[in-house]
C-alpha cells in the first residue's frame, strides 16, 4: 500500500483510491438484474451499501439484528428512489439458530442470489461467549458468516449457472488482520478469558475473514462454479462498530485524521469489488482502496485456511 496514495487519495491502478466514493466506483453500472444480501446494512458502510447498490437497480435484501433500524434506512431509500427494491430480514450472525433460520426464509422466498456482502461485525467487545459458547468476535465476525455463506452457496451456485451471470462474495475484513494472536488462529484458546486481548480477537476474526474468503476461493474454483470470492479492507472510518472504543478511537483519530475516511468512501470498496465489470474473474485476492494489495503471510497462508474451514465446521456441525 502505498502512503503516498492512501494521505493524498490519488487513484491506483484500478481507476480509483482512497478518496472514491461508493457512487464514483459504480456509476453507469446497471444491477436491475441483480439480487444481492448485505448483512448489517442498517448502519454504516453497511447501510452505505445499501443505498449505492439499491440506486443501481439491484434488489437488496438487508440482513440485520436490528430490524427497527434496518426499516429506518429501507425507508430512507424508498423516500430519495421510489422504484428501489429493498427488503429486510432479521438475522443475528452471533446465533447459528437465528442464521440457520434466517436462510431458510431466504430460500423459502424461491429467489435468486448474485450477491453475498458479509459486511456486519462486532469490534473490541469485551470477553463474552455467543450463545452457542463461542467468543463472541470469532462468533460474530467469521463463524456466523461461514455458516451463512454455506448455507446460501447452492443457491448462489444455481443462480449463476440459470442465468451466466458470475456471481460474487466480499468478505469485509480490516487491516487490523496484522494484529492478532501469535499463532494466527487461537484453535486451542479460542475461549479462554485469560488469555483474551479485545484488539487481537478482533485481528484473529479479521484474519479469519480472508482465510475464509481465500479457502472458498479455491474450493469454488476447483469445482468450476461460476463465483468469485474476495476480502476487502474499508479503511478507517468512524462508525457504530466502535461503539466499544468510542472514546478511543475519536481521539485517535485527531491523531491520524489523514488516514480516516467518511462512509461514502468506506463503502466504496466493497461496492467496487461487488458490482465493478473489471473483475469479471478476479477471485481469492484482497482489496484495498478499490485496488488489489497483499494481505500478511498468515492470510496467504493455505494450510492455516484449510485448518480453519475445518475448525470452523466442526463448530458449527456441533451446534446443530
Amino acid at each position: 500500500m502505498g502512503l503516498f496514495r492512501l494521505v493524498t487519495g490519488l487513484p491506483g491502478p484500478s481507476g480509483f483510491g482512497s478518496a472514491s466514493t461508493a457512487e464514483q466506483v459504480t456509476d453507469g453500472i446497471d444491477a436491475s438484474h441483480l439480487t444481492v444480501i448485505i448483512t448489517g446494512g442498517a448502519s454504516g458502510i453497511g447501510a452505505e451499501t445499501t443505498r449505492v447498490f439499491a440506486l443501481r437497480g439491484a434488489h437488496v435484501i438487508i440482513a440485520a439484528r436490528n430490524t427497527a433500524a434496518a426499516n429506518d434506512v429501507q425507508q430512507r431509500i424508498l423516500q430519495c428512489t421510489p422504484t428501489a427494491k429493498v427488503d429486510v430480514l432479521k438475522l443475528d450472525l452471533s446465533s447459528l439458530k437465528s442464521v440457520r433460520a434466517f436462510a431458510d426464509k431466504f430460500l423459502s422466498l424461491d429467489l435468486p442470489l448474485n450477491i453475498l456482502i458479509n459486511n456486519a461485525g462486532v469490534m473490541f467487545c469485551p470477553y463474552q461467549l455467543s450463545e452457542d459458547g463461542i467468543e463472541m468476535q470469532f462468533a460474530t465476525n467469521h463463524l456466523g458468516h461461514f455458516l451463512l455463506t454455506n448455507l446460501l452457496l447452492d443457491k448462489m451456485k444455481t443462480t449463476a449457472k440459470k442465468t451466466g451471470i458470475e456471481g460474487r462474495i466480499v468478505n469485509l475484513s480490516s487491516i487490523a488482520h496484522l494484529n492478532t494472536y501469535e499463532e494466527g488462529i487461537w484453535f486451542d484458546k479460542l475461549n479462554h478469558k485469560e488469555v483474551y486481548s479485545d484488539k487481537k480477537a478482533y485481528g484473529q476474526s479479521k484474519l479469519a475473514n480472508i482465510l475464509h474468503a481465500n479457502e472458498l476461493s479455491r474450493r469454488l474454483k476447483e469445482d468450476g462454479a461460476n463465483i468469485t470470492v474476495n476480502s476487502v479492507h474499508p479503511g478507517l472510518i468512524l462508525t457504530n462498530l466502535m461503539r466499544h472504543s468510542f472514546h478511543l478511537m475519536r481521539v485517535l483519530k485527531l491523531l491520524t485524521f489523514i488516514f480516516w475516511k467518511n462512509v461514502p468512501q468506506g463503502a466504496a470498496t466493497t461496492c467496487y469489488v461487488a458490482l465493478h465489470p473489471n473483475l469479471k474473474g478476479v477471485t481469492g485476492k484482497y482489496f484495498l482502496d478499490c485496488n488489489e494489495e497483499k494481505p500478511s503471510c498468515m492470510a496467504r497462508d493455505e494450510t492455516l485456511a484449510e485448518k480453519l474451514w475445518d475448525f470452523s465446521e466442526k463448530l458449527v456441525g456441533s451446534t446443530k
